[in-house]
């Protein structure tokens, strides 16, 4: 008998040895060998801009413009921008067409110099406040056509000063009897003839009282309280019958502090009386010239 060694004669396979897998410590040096890449491109980004043809890049600039369906912006000349060799640009829309700005709204008309056409900062202020002058005058006609109409344009004076357009209401007892702010039927008859006109205006209005030197009456203690009740009384007549916008108009109280420098006729009765002040928008660079333009009227 012959003995046997092991199971069917057949011995197991060895196991291969799997070796553990090897980290790699280097990793880092593909991420900032990246990094790396990309700065230099930037740099060269950067150089080639520094560099640039302004040919090249106004034909660019136009060429995307007009892609996207606009009008080529124009270039203004300035100062050097942050690139070297370019002049800053701005581009500038026509608002009036985006928003739908009114035209009368525009008082300040845009101003083109050339060379040939020059103007000095206190020409064009002075053109400007020409320009307001006659719109301010304009609506003094409006408001003289709506008095003369009822046979009350001597009643109320107009002046075009720095502040704008000033409608007086002043003409002996007309408007108020002495020591009283109640409206006579005469001056409700007047505000309310210019009361729609001043309605449909967009500037602000100051309703300003004053009163004469006299005693303010036993209904007051001082012309301040007088004068102040005067100008309330016409401005409520104004807001709550002629439909002035209440958020347009103020009321405000000069006691006898500021008399007329020269009334025509009485002149404790010409003080007693409410301007109403249609106070111009423009500039103060501008309204400063409006009493000299309105002197060179006169004048003519």
């Amino acid at each position: 008998m012959s003995s046997g060694h092991g199971h069917g004669g057949h011995g197991r396979r060895p196991k291969k040895h799997e070796e553990e897998e090897h980290e790699n410590h280097e990793r880092w040096a593909v991420s900032y060998a990246d990094m790396m890449t990309v700065l230099v491109g930037l740099f060269i980004v950067l150089f080639a801009m520094s560099k640039v043809d302004e040919v090249k890049f106004e034909q660019l600039r136009q060429s995307l413009a007009i892609g996207f369906g606009n009008e080529a912006p124009s270039m203004l000349a300035g100062g050097s921008g942050a690139l070297t060799g370019l002049s800053a640009f701005e581009i500038t829309p026509s608002l009036k067409n985006d928003v739908g700005v009114p035209m009368d709204e525009a008082i300040t008309p845009d101003v083109t110099v050339t060379p040939e056409t020059d103007l000095t900062e206190e020409q064009k202020n002075y053109d400007l406040a020409i320009t307001e002058y006659n719109r301010l005058t304009g609506i003094a006609d409006t408001l003289a056509e709506r008095l003369a109409a009822q046979g009350l344009d001597d009643r109320v004076r107009f002046s075009v000063t720095s502040r704008g357009l000033i409608v007086g209401m002043v003409a002996d007892d007309v408007f108020f009897r002495p020591a009283s702010a109640e409206l006579t039927p005469t001056a409700y008859a007047i505000l309310d003839a210019i009361g729609p006109v001043l309605r449909d205006l967009s500037e602000e209005i100051s309703v300003e009282g004053n009163a004469n030197t006299l005693p303010a009456g036993r209904n007051y203690e001082t012309n301040w309280e007088l004068a102040a009740d005067r100008a309330v009384q016409v401005l409520r007549r104004l807001v709550e019958v002629d439909g002035l916008p209440g958020t347009r108009v103020a009321a405000t109280s000069f006691g006898d502090q500021r008399p007329l420098a020269d009334p025509e006729g009485d002149p404790l009765a010409a003080n007693r009386r409410v301007d109403l002040v249609v106070l111009s928008p423009v500039p103060d660079a501008v309204k400063q010239y409006l009493p000299e333009v309105a002197a060179a009227a006169q004048k003519g």
